[in-house]
């Protein structure tokens, strides 16, 4: 074998080596220790790290490090502070064969951009306590080593925020209805699998005039940031609640609220209001699916009431609110669009199944009824589902 043979297949192991596939059954944080221990290998040098940027604190922080006696991360070394600030900067490599510091023995560095959809997330870098060059093969290597912490940071990240979105989704979901005359209600959620956690909610309260507020919304989009949307307009409603007894109102505020603090999100919401004697329902829809109702004797149906624009899609249009009748043993079921839509069929359908499912009777039953019906094991979308129920009157239950 050749000396250039040789070389050839030295630089295929050592891409090997960082591109390997085992590396993807690994967690995280195992996979970014193990790929820098590699990499401080394969180039022979005494540290590795991956600083991951901060844009709050406008900070690289160290997040995984290879070759430090304590193994410990979380820190910066002086030495690195300029060089990675380049970096982030110009979005390029950059090799320095000499490094004359006090502050570290480091000698020689060598560090590449960490890249996400373009924008830099953090940097990699590697550092040798013996004056050396890096050569251009080495810093292709680093930008692949690169390459690949960025997808296990990604990766990670996504993980985090779908446990965090989850934690504040529930956080904000009412832990149990109140215990309201007059109705009895039952709810149900379910994050979804494909697509993630989601901005879908649902809210009962009593307002101090003995008027019952209900609310069922989806917020746009999908994630964290989709859940702290939705944990801020549940709160702006509940403020609004308190002010406008009109439904229609409270949604034109929170729609100025969201086009003016969230521009760029989108929401659809049904609010209601039942009086206290609840034989009433005062209703707004904001670009959200329309409610079905099923009486005793009757089919259920899905209510044909005005629909107006979504929170946050502007124009100038009033929005309505529709006053129903509410007769006794009456049931009310509001829902997200989740529980309805399904990839390659008409809404229309999903809506039929929903129709023929419902039957009058105590919410907790409805609810489970419906969720048996139409939902899987595995949703691809969240669902939120909330129903209630006209109690006969002076009947306890």
């Amino acid at each position: 074998m050749t000396a250039s043979e040789l070389d050839a297949d030295e630089r295929l192991r050592r891409m090997e080596a960082v591109v390997d596939v085992s590396l993807s059954e690994m967690g995280a944080d195992q996979l970014l220790a193990e790929l820098l221990d590699r990499v401080r290998r394969i180039l022979r040098v005494d540290v590795a790290v991956v600083l991951h940027l901060d844009p709050h604190a406008r900070q690289l922080m160290e997040t995984a490090v290879s070759g430090r006696p304590d193994g410990s991360a979380g820190h910066r070394d002086p030495a690195w502070s300029g060089l990675a600030a380049r970096i982030v900067r110009d979005r390029l490599p950059v090799a320095v064969a000499g490094v004359d510091s006090a502050a570290s023995d480091l000698r020689s560095l060598a560090a590449v951009p960490l890249l996400a959809n373009a924008d830099v997330v953090g940097v990699l870098q590697v550092g040798s306590c013996r004056p050396r060059r890096f050569s251009a093969e080495d810093v292709q290597l680093l930008q692949l080593a690169a390459d690949r912490a960025t997808q296990a940071s990604q990766a990670g990240q996504a993980h985090l925020d779908r446990a965090a979105a989850l934690a504040l989704q529930r956080s904000l979901l009412p832990p149990q209805l109140p215990e309201v005359s007059g109705v009895d209600m039952a709810a149900r959620y379910l994050p979804g699998h494909d697509i993630g956690v989601g901005g879908d909610w649902y809210d009962v309260f009593l307002l101090p005039s003995g008027w019952l507020g209900v609310v069922i919304g989806d917020v746009a989009g999908h994630g964290l940031r989709a859940a702290v949307v939705m944990g801020r307009l549940r709160s702006a409603l509940r403020a609004y609640a308190l002010e406008c007894p009109d439904p229609a109102e409270v949604l034109t505020r929170l729609d100025r609220k969201i086009r003016h603090f969230e521009p760029e999100h989108l929401a659809t919401a049904l609010y209601a209001m039942l009086p206290p004697d609840r034989n009433r329902i005062h209703l707004s829809l904001a670009g959200h699916p329309p409610p079905a109702r099923a009486a005793p004797d009757r089919p259920a149906e899905l209510l044909d009431l005005p629909v107006d624009h979504p929170l946050g899609f502007g124009g100038g249009h009033p929005r309505r609110t529709t006053v129903l009748d509410f007769p006794d043993d009456t049931v009310l079921v509001c829902y997200t669009d989740g529980l309805v839509e399904r990839r390659g069929e008409p809404i229309d359908e999903g809506l039929h199944r929903l129709r023929a499912t419902i039957e009058p009777g105590p919410a907790e039953t409805v609810c489970t009824t419906v969720m048996a019906n139409l939902v899987d094991d595995r949703p691809t979308d969240d669902i939120a589902l909330l129903a209630i129920r006209r109690r006969s009157t002076g009947a306890a239950a």
